[in-house]
């Protein structure tokens, strides 16, 4: 044990104990144990756990954390497969409703109504790297990030959505791009989007924001110390993008700019369709409160999670791959030959902006937090503790209407998770691969040409966002000419 350094007494070489007040409202909340190295600690160290106690909310942590472990082990509503007519499937979307859909979501753009959200807390610390996993370039021929990528897809749609509605220039059209960023991220997301000087967006439609942190607990709820002065903390979850918003009061701001309708994602697909706007005329279209776009699950066992409909006519969520019973997995519906339980969630959402307000509310209200055992550092090294989280989807309960719209995961599901090598799904290199594919098939469909000196299916070509948002308008660029693959095709 540490000597008490002299700054620790008091005059008469009494330690000074620590502030009463404080130490009651701990007590009330059976937190006390904060406080109990405070005789070994510097003036200094004493000053800085002061301070990050007082920093805490400690009514509400104690509410999720009673709300959170009380829920543990309560037997879930029986599931229900997702009813037909609540989703829209591939085969069954007519051309006419795709260009109905498509031109809805551009004059909804073009009136200002759309925001992009999206979670981008994460750092890419499975791909190898400490910087936010936006930043990341996967190695396409053109080295963009994927957030270059993502911006660019915003310039694009802004441009078709000038041209539909006849506005005189693109700039006329805006969609405000609000990024959540979590405590890790923050800073170095801003300085790379100030450095490349927003990619071309205007620097005012962007707004950065950061999910909040919530301490990590022992299994009987108790606060772990990561130091004898400071408080072990885990960001959120990517849910934790409801309070925030609410308590950065953006939800108001959204609403202050005319906003409708929220398209939010996850950073880490190279192939989300950002804004689409076929994906938002069929959510203006059915009139619903919350819509996701799903993939077909690929195999029974697919780490994903799937919507399903929780209790008899309940509103559809999602439940985790690890929670679906293994024979409930393989069950197969006979008179689609799908899956009974086949819609996966890939992190594609769209919500009005009413539904966000009364999520934000009614989340802080229930304070259900999913529970992850972890190993968190402490002061006596790693100890098996609690992080508290909510997920994005822990939305969809407090929807009174969702729909799901299916997208073909090769056009628009190219999740980037794990390193090169450590494994061969949800890689950048496997990520790559999508995009070049999909970008030869557009080419090949506008008359273009390829060469390529590997075997085709281990190469292709990157298409700029800048020219084509989903392989419309290749024509002029294409027909008749011929690429040497790999290679990015710009104007």
């Amino acid at each position: 044990m540490k000597e008490p350094s002299s700054v620790g007494f008091e005059g008469n070489g009494v330690v000074s104990p620590p502030p009463q007040a404080l130490l009651e409202r701990l007590k009330d909340y059976g937190q006390e144990d904060a406080f109990a190295l405070w005789d070994e600690l510097s003036q200094e160290e004493r000053d800085l756990l002061v301070k990050e106690i007082e920093s805490l909310d400690l009514s509400r942590i104690d509410r999720i954390i009673r709300c959170s472990l009380r829920s543990q082990g309560l037997p879930a509503a029986a599931i229900e497969p997702v009813p037909e007519s609540s989703v829209s499937t591939v085969e069954e979307r007519s051309q006419e409703e795709r260009e109905r859909w498509w031109k809805m979501g551009l004059k909804a753009i073009s009136d200002g109504k759309l925001a992009v959200l999206l979670l981008s807390g994460g750092q890419g610390t499975r791909l190898g790297s400490s910087d936010p996993k936006g930043c990341f370039n996967i190695g396409l021929p053109s080295g963009k990030s994927l957030f270059q990528l993502q911006a660019e897809r915003i310039l694009c749609i802004q441009r078709l959505a000038a041209q539909a509605t006849n506005e005189s220039s693109a700039s006329s059209v805006q969609i405000p791009w609000y990024i959540m960023t979590s405590p890790f991220t923050d800073e170095a997301t801003r300085k790379f989007f100030e450095s490349r000087k927003f990619f071309g967006l205007e620097a005012e439609q962007v707004t950065f924001f950061q999910q909040g942190t919530i301490p990590c607990v022992s299994k009987d709820g108790r606060f772990i110390m990561e130091t004898p002065y400071r408080v072990a903390k885990a960001p959120d979850g990517n849910g934790g993008v409801y309070s925030a918003l609410k308590c950065t009061k953006l939800l108001e701001d959204m609403a202050s700019k005319g906003i409708k309708y929220i398209d939010c994602y996850g950073v880490d697909n190279a192939l989300v369709r950002v804004a689409d706007p076929a994906f938002l005329g069929y959510f203006i279209d059915k009139g619903v409160a919350a819509a996701a776009k799903v993939v077909r699950k690929a195999y029974p066992q697919e780490k994903v999670g799937v919507f399903v409909r929780r209790g008899k006519g309940g509103p559809l969520t999602v439940v985790e791959y690890s929670e679906l019973d293994p024979s409930l997995a393989s069950a197969v519906n006979q008179a689609t030959g799908r899956l009974r339980f086949c819609w996966s969630n890939v992190c594609l959402h769209m919500f009005t902006l009413d539904f966000l307000n009364q999520v934000a509310n009614g989340l802080e209200k229930d304070s259900i937090y999913h529970l992850a055992e972890k190993k968190i550092p402490s002061i006596h090294g790693y100890t098996m503790g609690l992080k508290l989280e909510q997920f994005i989807f822990d939305a969809f309960p407090y929807a009174p209407t969702t729909a799901l719209f299916e997208v073909l995961r090769e056009e628009e599901f190219a999740p980037v998770k794990n390193a090169n090598g450590s494994t061969n799904v949800d890689t950048p290199d496997s990520a790559k691969l999508l995009v070049l594919r999909l970008h030869t098939r557009w080419v090949v469909a506008a008359g273009g040409f390829l060469t390529h000196s590997v075997p085709l299916y281990a190469t292709g070509v990157e298409v700029s966002p800048l020219c084509s948002y989903a392989g419309e308008n290749l024509e002029p660029i294409c027909r008749g000419r011929t690429f040497h693959a790999p290679c990015e095709i710009t104007f």
